[in-house]
């Protein structure tokens, strides 16, 4: 199943039912009018929207194809357009192995735990939306990665039981200010001048829309990221180190987990970074420091164009493509 939600100009938008070739949509709010209370509300919700979905992929729903119409991502909002707790992970080790060795950082890691940080979530950006920052002096950055969002998640939860909690999927790029960081994080409490607003696809999906893509609590899909039309990279969810389920029972292991948390897996990359390029600058950047002494790709500049998408076995787009311009902020 894949759903979005549309603009209606409320903060939470309007949940929709999306075919899975992303042309059409049907309202869903007569079963939750907000992904949000279908996310509480899961197993009542959930049969009833598989079916909406049924009907409107086979074009024959009393209701569903009659009110069906064009799927337009650019009135898409983030699918969770707020939520009550996003929090990020480094899930894949090679990214951090790359930063450290190119720039000779010394992190403190203890083995076995993975690396988590709440984030902003009170407002998220549209997978279509231009992105305004407010210089280009930022060093702006962008961050392919995956995303799970749960339903209600009990303390203590193992990481086999964690998995049955992950309801939907998606990709995001997590927006980096990179001239904030490194004092934000000698600071020692966590990001917010280096990690602004996140934006989202236009559609998340239940895993099953996955098929045997999704495996181990990972997504074993290629992340195409471009950058003004020219290729970036095309790395791939499955050398997670962690799966999403062991995440979400180490975030859960002395709380419990509210259904909309969104769990993000970090930058994806892989350990053949020179074949499958990178899902940020940061790492690009940092390849050419190994290589050449220096770094020579640009970080973001205004104007500039960035895409996320991710394709099936069949070559049909999964989440939508987020496709975002980067523009500079209105005071």
């Amino acid at each position: 199943m894949k759903l979005a939600t549309l603009k209606d100009g409320t903060r939470d938008g309007r949940l929709a039912v999306v075919s899975r070739d992303l042309a059409r949509a049907v309202d869903a709010g007569a079963i939750a009018p907000t992904l949000q209370l279908a996310l509480e509300n899961w197993d009542t919700a959930e049969p009833k929207l598989q079916a909406l979905y049924r009907q409107l992929n086979a074009g024959e729903a009393a209701g569903a194809f009659a009110f069906a119409f064009a799927f337009d991502p650019a009135q898409a909002m983030a699918p969770l357009p707020r939520c009550h707790q996003f929090v990020d992970a480094s899930a894949f080790l090679n990214h951090g192995d790359i930063m450290e060795q190119a720039f000779k950082l010394t992190v403190k890691k203890t083995p076995g735990i993975p690396i988590l940080v709440q984030r902003q979530s009170d407002a998220f950006v549209g997978g279509r939306d231009d992105y305004p920052f407010p210089t280009e002096a930022d060093n702006g950055d962008f961050e392919g990665e995956y995303a799970v969002v749960l339903d209600d998640v009990p303390m203590g939860v193992n990481a086999a039981e964690a998995h049955k909690h992950i309801r939907l999927v998606t990709i995001l790029n997590d927006v980096s200010m990179r001239a904030h960081l490194f004092r934000e994080l000698a600071m020692g409490f966590g990001f917010i001048q280096a990690k602004p607003a996140t934006a989202f696809a236009p559609v998340a999906v239940t895993p099953d829309e996955l098929g045997e893509a999704w495996k181990d609590g990972r997504v074993h899909l290629d992340l195409r990221v471009a950058r003004n039309g020219d290729w970036f990279g095309n790395p791939n969810g499955r050398e997670m180190d962690w799966s999403f389920g062991e995440l979400i029972a180490h975030l859960a292991y002395n709380r419990r987990l509210g259904a909309g948390t969104i769990l993000g897996s970090g930058t994806v990359s892989n350990k053949g970074y020179r074949q499958v390029g990178s899902a940020c600058l940061a790492e690009r950047r940092a390849v050419e420091t190994m290589d050449h002494g220096e770094a020579c790709t640009p970080f973001l500049k205004f104007g500039d164009v960035l895409r996320f998408e991710v394709l099936d076995a069949q070559g049909a787009s999964v989440f939508g493509a987020i496709e975002h311009r980067m523009v500079k902020a209105s005071r």
